[in-house]
């Protein structure tokens, strides 16, 4: 095999522009059908992106001899059974998140992947430089002991960030596993993994002010194997004035201080302030797909694991589910 050969489950709003064109553009790597339930916008995508075939049904893209490998990016509520589906005739995955509706099914697809799947989740904000920038400068011990870190995202309801459907599924938990928190939280929540590694506990709460079981404000904290501690707090109805989006990373010698959707780093220690500033690439999951290709022809480690993703669904649940 010399080139990962893809079918798009999905090409809705993510897939324009974040994913869908990277396909064609990483090396040794084709875009070579798409599926949509509604087979117009499917072939209107198709067109637009110079992709071959177009269907409406899954079977259609499983079963097209040339795909060895397919992009998962329906609503969360499919992914695990279309996963199994995909995973069962021997395609390699590459799956959108949150990776599952909810953690037990993310256990669940843990569970059956064997040495001859090859999955990864699509959690790409690890791989853009001033995430990258921001683990290297903790690996080069920039700030000292890492003591805790904070993130607090507070959106109004006409936010900016999260991509809006006709549908708007994402408001619906039994499509989308919870409101805009299991929408974004996802890539923040990997990042803090990354960067600090194993957790011992995890704890939070939420509310839903609308009585609609969508929470809008939720809070949460993880107490880390290394001793580094959390705090986070995610607020989809703030007022405009308050609108904010940072990650302060403290040290015993100074922060390091970041927006999820910015593009600078801010490093202040005792004795220096410097600021790194970056420029995402147009199609922002392109590096972290440059990195499953390679994974998939057997030239690199996956760059994030089904292991990786239920452990983020883990906390996803401690943080909204209460007894």
């Amino acid at each position: 095999m010399y080139t990962i050969k893809w079918g798009i489950i999905g090409c809705g709003d993510v897939a324009e522009i974040k994913s869908g064109p990277a396909f064609q553009k990483v090396a040794n790597s084709k875009l070579v059908a798409v599926m949509r339930r509604n087979k117009a916008k499917s072939e209107d995508f198709a067109k637009r992106h110079n992709v071959p075939f177009f269907y409406d049904t899954i079977d259609d893209i499983i079963n097209h001899p040339d795909i060895n490998a397919i992009y998962i990016a329906t609503p969360p509520s499919s992914h695990l059974e279309i996963a199994k589906q995909c995973l069962n005739a021997g395609k390699f995955v590459y799956l959108e998140k949150p990776m599952t509706i909810n953690a037990d099914e993310a256990v669940e697809l843990e569970k059956i992947i064997t040495g001859n799947n090859k999955i990864v989740i699509a959690h790409y904000r690890r791989n853009l430089p001033a995430f990258q920038k921001v683990k290297e400068l903790l690996n080069k011990n920039s700030i000292g002991k890492i003591h805790f870190a904070d993130i607090t995202i507070l959106q109004s309801t006409t936010n900016n960030i999260i991509a809006k459907t006709e549908d708007n599924w994402r408001l619906k938990p039994e499509t989308s596993g919870g409101g805009y928190f299991h929408d974004i939280a996802p890539h923040q929540i990997d990042l803090m993994l990354h960067y600090f590694g194993k957790i011992k506990d995890a704890q939070g709460f939420a509310i839903a002010t609308k009585n609609n079981k969508v929470a809008d404000i939720v809070n949460g904290i993880i107490n880390f194997e290394n001793g580094v501690q959390f705090r986070g707090i995610w607020n989809f109805i703030a007022s405009e004035k308050d609108v904010n989006d940072q990650c302060v990373i403290y040290g015993e010698n100074g922060t390091i201080t970041f927006s999820f959707y910015g593009k600078k780093v801010f490093l202040n220690t005792t004795d220096k302030k410097e600021v790194f500033s970056f420029e995402n690439p147009a199609h922002v999951q392109q590096p972290l797909i440059e990195q499953t290709v390679k994974y998939f022809l057997g030239k690199a480690k996956n760059p994030c694991t089904v292991k990786d993703g239920a452990d983020v669904m883990k906390i996803l649940d401690n943080f909204t589910t209460q007894e």
